[in-house]
């Protein structure tokens, strides 16, 4: 019996995930166009269309129950569209010749037999996707579990299901992952690691498509982010320039000024007595227009703005249509 064995609630040491270990070749684009999927005669995903790209970490943002499992499901396979759909390199992915070397997925955290230890869970996968048996010991050691791999996976931690469920994604060595929220469950080393791993495959010309709530680690992770809200596309586009979409102004009528700005298109907040946050137009165009309105301005400065504030603008009451690039959602304007 193993030390881990014979300690049924340890916890194996946690260690760097390492990125797999095969070259990327070739750029998958995965494509989802004028996607919808309706349940008991609602729109879950509603007329949605994007493109994640190769060589990039992509987030998949959006409320609860905005639609992003069902998206990523129907990207599988798993949910049939209604209209619209998914391809992977071009194809459906029942289509691809080789899916398990060819996309790696994480969708649920249990999907395994709980009687099974982690190690034979994926010998079996190996075995039914012609993946060698050798991969399963280096791959489960990657991910940090080589001191729990004859342990049962229901005893398993949440941390400790999703490296497994990770390991399993990796198995075959794909260029294109598409994770649910994987970072579900794991410590500050297990969400490094995650990061490392993801950002490096990226950097091989790997499709990295992930969908999380943790707003701060999708900061350090992602190179773009789509978000989605009532089943339809919000906005997306360089996290970079989408971060970068904001003005400081500083004025003595911020009353005045914040209706001629919302009138132009702009999304406009109230901070203070008398500042102005302003998303969704050029900054020498929010000076031309307060000069020409005849309201002077103490302070007209660029301001970057968390993903947490961008995520809770973009996603209250925000309007059904889509919107790309530096296009927050235009809000109401707070007269009191």
């Amino acid at each position: 019996m193993t030390q881990t064995e014979s300690r049924p609630n340890a916890v194996p040491r946690a260690r760097s995930v390492s990125s797999p270990a095969a070259v990327v070749t070739g750029g998958y684009h995965v494509r989802v166009e004028h996607l919808t999927k309706i349940y008991d005669g609602n729109a879950v995903v509603d007329d949605l269309t994007f493109t994640v790209p190769p060589g990039r970490v992509t987030g998949f943002l959006g409320p609860n129950g905005s639609g992003k499992s069902t998206t990523m499901k129907v990207m599988l396979g798993l949910a049939a569209a209604d209209r619209g759909g998914a391809t992977i390199g071009g194809h459906r992915y029942r289509d691809l010749p080789d899916p398990a070397r060819t996309v790696g997925a994480v969708i649920e955290s249990d999907a395994f037999h709980p009687g099974r230890s982690g190690r034979n869970h994926l010998r079996i996968l190996a075995d039914a996707t012609g993946i060698p048996q050798a991969r399963v010991d280096q791959i489960l050691d990657e991910v940090g579990l080589a001191g729990a791999v004859n342990r049962r996976a229901g005893a398993y931690s949440l941390g400790m299901r999703q490296r497994l469920g990770l390991a399993a994604a990796l198995l075959g060595e794909p260029p294109v992952l598409i994770l649910d929220e994987p970072g579900n469950g794991l410590d500050p080393q297990g969400i490094r690691a995650l990061r490392d791993l993801l950002r490096a495959h990226a950097a091989k010309g790997g499709t990295v498509f992930v969908s999380s709530h943790l707003l701060s680690e999708v900061e350090h992770l992602a190179d773009d982010v789509i978000v989605i809200n009532q089943g339809r596309l919000i906005t997306q586009g360089s996290l970079a320039e989408l971060q970068q979409g904001a003005t400081l102004v500083r004025c003595d009528d911020p009353r005045r000024l914040a209706p001629v700005l919302v009138s132009a298109g702009a999304s406009v907040e109230r901070h203070g007595s008398d500042e102005l946050v302003v998303r969704g137009m050029p900054i020498d165009e929010v000076g031309e227009r307060a000069f020409t309105s005849g309201i002077p301005l103490h302070e007209l400065s660029a301001r970057a703005g968390s993903l947490e504030e961008l995520f809770i603008t973009w996603t209250s009451d925000a309007p059904r249509t889509a919107r790309t690039g530096i296009q927050p959602i235009t809000t109401e304007i707070d007269q009191s």
